[in-house]
């Protein structure tokens, strides 16, 4: 079995090939290393991996619409993880041209490359970010999302869209997968555990949204790449007589499913869980709703549990004493 995992250098990227490489499998990754934050970050989970004589690292923009197609015909992948995009909801206020290159272009060229050369199953990544300012508690994939908040967002669910097209149009099964609020060692900068971190051992203030009042259903990275690595081997088939009512699914083999904790921290709880990591108080500066974020994320995660029995074991505190001691090390922050 050969893999294309697509952002192999980023944080979910790094730790789903590393899976898959510990199972036997053989892994191509690809990634443009862009400059969104820290490439030491990126280089340095490539590292990790070079020791596995089963993976192989090719740097390559997904825009390039002609080098991917070629890449595709030479490596004759049998499943494609594609995890590559450009995160984040506040950059996308910032830098929005990005995001259509990246996740809408990259998109494209991922379909493209698995209809013609007989991909037997393309995972991809989808976020929580989708249901947008949906009040119905838990997020249900059988919910509409059709009110993105941000472009970021929007880009999302149009992944989620052109998939569908695909795996009605060609038969290509596709799988996506609704990620909520991923934390654990080897995360991005711009995500809150590594802000709030920083500033706390840095005796910095940190900002807290909307006083405080959000709800996020932080999930460890090991049960997310138990979730993926499960998902990826349950392979959609067409279903005849399908009675269309779940925007998840339809007659193609197609399905989307969500992959959080299930369980909603507070921001201040979650705060609270670095702190206690850390060993000190965070000084707090309480701010305003920002543009484009929502009040909660809650994932249901009954057909995921269904189908590949997942179940998330890591808690919040666990996930980010894990995290803290991470970050000490990596940073070369000695602990006091």
């Amino acid at each position: 079995m050969k893999y294309l995992v697509t952002g192999a250098a980023g944080f979910i990227g790094f730790y789903v090939s590393k899976r898959l490489c510990e199972l036997g499998y053989e892994v191509v990754g690809l990634d443009n290393l862009n400059d969104y934050y820290e490439t030491k970050l990126k280089h340095d989970r490539l590292e990790l991996l070079k020791p596995y004589a089963n993976f192989r690292f090719v740097t390559m923009d997904l825009s390039d619409r002609e080098s991917i197609s070629d890449f595709f015909k030479t490596e004759k992948f049998n499943r494609v993880i594609h995890l590559a995009a450009q995160a984040g909801v506040r950059y996308s206020l910032e830098n929005p041209m990005a995001y259509v290159d990246s996740n809408l272009v990259g998109m494209m060229t991922i379909l493209e490359g698995c209809r013609n050369n007989d991909i037997e199953h393309l995972v991809y990544a989808s976020s929580s970010s989708v249901y947008g300012m949906n009040s119905k508690m838990p997020y249900s994939t059988k919910d509409a999302v059709d009110h993105p908040v941000s472009l970021y967002a929007a880009t999302k669910k149009s992944n989620e869209l052109m998939a569908h097209s695909y795996s009605h149009l060609y038969g290509l099964p596709t799988t996506g997968l609704r990620f909520f609020t991923v934390n654990g060692p080897w995360g991005r900068p711009d995500m809150a555990a590594w802000k709030f971190t920083k500033a706390i051992l840095e005796d910095q203030p940190i900002n807290v949204f909307n006083n405080g009042e959000l709800k996020r259903d932080f999930t460890d990275i090991e049960d997310i790449v138990d979730g993926v690595i499960r998902i990826q081997d349950v392979i959609p088939v067409s279903v005849t007589g399908f009675k269309n009512d779940d925007p998840s699914r339809s007659s193609s083999p197609y399905r989307i499913y969500n992959i959080g904790n299930n369980q909603p921290v507070k921001l201040l709880d979650f705060i609270a869980a670095i702190e206690s990591a850390c060993g000190k108080k965070a000084i707090k500066n309480f701010m305003p709703m920002q543009a484009g974020d929502v009040y909660v994320t809650y994932a249901d995660i009954t057909d995921i549990n269904r189908v590949v029995d997942f179940k998330p074991k890591v808690s919040i505190e666990a996930s980010m004493d894990r995290f803290v001691k991470w970050y000490r090390k990596w940073c070369m922050i000695p602990k006091n």
